[in-house]
């Protein structure tokens, strides 16, 4: 989701139902192909396919599975063709939004993603309208009870980590292009991840309340739940109370 950790434990805490019913495996599926398309199935010779193998290892998509979603992308096996597409906008309450969506019928997501932001008090923007938002980082979240923060600070830091951020769970972020490293760190160590992926990381938050913040988090849910949808980032922060109330 987003940098914020409140925002990535609610991303988290949803990802175990995203995986029951598929959409995990789904989005995974066609960021490999997404990635062969764009940089060769080369796994060694490009690192956008070699994250996106192993956010796929991580959740034990079978082998054979990755295989076709390589050669699907190279053009090797037939397959629809997948456009990646970055939606910007404004959710209630002025907070920025950015979806991250790929699909095989472009004009339909957009008249589906526009849908779900008018319905829900927010508009969709132009491209670039709050893009300027958000840093690209690399995003590792660790369960708070698998590792210390000493821990995690002497560990990561080292392999080229930016911060760690602890609200209810770790946030890890680095640049992009010390992911491999940091992720390599903790699994040498034996410290498991609850996910890893290059994100988009507000700068500033926004602070969101009452009926704002109910009608974000529904704006939020909708998102995430559409087949097209891989991310959602936003900069919107809420009170605990808010969380409890929505959940």
């Amino acid at each position: 989701m987003s940098g914020h950790s409140k925002w990535a434990t609610i991303k988290h805490k949803k990802a175990a139902t995203d995986a029951k019913r598929g959409k995990t495996f789904t989005r995974i599926i066609k960021e490999i192909q997404i990635a062969a398309r764009g940089g060769g199935g080369d796994i060694d010779a490009n690192p956008r396919l070699r994250t996106a193998v192993t956010a796929a290892k991580a959740v034990s998509m079978p082998s054979d599975n990755i295989k076709k979603a390589i050669m699907r992308g190279t053009g090797e096996l037939e397959g629809g063709q997948i456009d990646e597409v970055m939606f910007e906008g404004y959710g209630p309450g002025g907070a920025a939004v950015l979806v991250n969506v790929a699909t095989d019928n472009r004009n339909r997501t957009v008249s589906e993603i526009r849908h779900m932001f008018s319905r829900n008090g927010g508009n969709l923007g132009e491209q670039g309208s709050v893009a300027w938002m958000f840093e690209r980082k690399s995003q590792i979240m660790v369960a708070e009870e698998n590792a210390t923060e000493e821990q995690l600070m002497n560990l990561v830091l080292d392999a080229g980590a930016e911060d760690i951020r602890n609200e209810g769970g770790w946030e890890i972020l680095s640049p992009p292009e010390a992911h491999e490293a940091v992720l390599a760190a903790l699994q040498s160590a034996k410290i498991p991840n609850e996910s890893a992926e290059i994100a988009m990381v507000p700068k500033n938050l926004v602070q969101v309340e009452g009926k704002n913040a109910a009608a974000m988090l529904r704006l939020q849910d909708a998102l995430e739940e559409h087949e097209d949808v891989q991310s959602v980032y936003s900069n919107f922060d809420v009170d605990e109370s808010e969380l409890e109330a929505s959940a």
